[in-house]
């Protein structure tokens, strides 16, 4: 299993590089290849590490997952939560969202967001306690369906 642990400023490229292979087929799904996560620079990735909470899953030296949370007032903001396509599957994004969990253990209440198409991301946030709050629609081709899970 993936070591969990804070990211440092040095694994942002690795972060990037793993955010853009996990977020290719979200791309593909909805028909847009500029969704943000696959256009943000390494500088950004990098800032988000030195100013919010970033954790990222190891096997060995190798980055193969990671998740942002910021919190504002209450409540933690979730954020990229992005698993290796080859490493998909065995649990790290579970693992990642739990120690985001405990990590802001301050937080009351934690909110996140997907694609309404993006029925593995919204089946694994249901199973981690997280439910629907509301749904945006953004185009013809996105609705963005905003999660929250209430802390324990």
């Amino acid at each position: 299993m993936a070591v969990i642990e804070r990211a440092g400023s040095g694994d942002a490229g690795e972060i990037l590089t793993v955010q853009r292979a996990a977020y290719v087929s979200e791309a593909q799904l909805y028909g847009d290849p500029f969704i943000p996560p696959l256009i943000e620079p390494v500088e950004q990735v990098r800032r988000v590490i030195e100013t919010g909470t970033v954790l990222v899953a190891r096997d060995g030296p190798r980055v193969v997952g990671a998740v942002r949370g910021q919190m504002s007032q209450t409540t933690c903001l979730v954020g990229r939560l992005v698993v290796a396509p080859d490493m998909q599957g065995r649990g790290i994004g579970g693992a990642l969202l739990a120690a985001l969990h405990g990590e802001e253990a301050a937080a009351l209440a934690f909110d996140l967001f997907t694609g309404h198409l993006s029925e593995g991301n919204l089946r694994l946030y249901r199973r981690h306690g997280y439910r629907e709050a509301r749904r945006e629609r953004m185009s013809d081709h996105l609705t963005l369906v905003h999660m929250r899970r209430e802390a324990t």
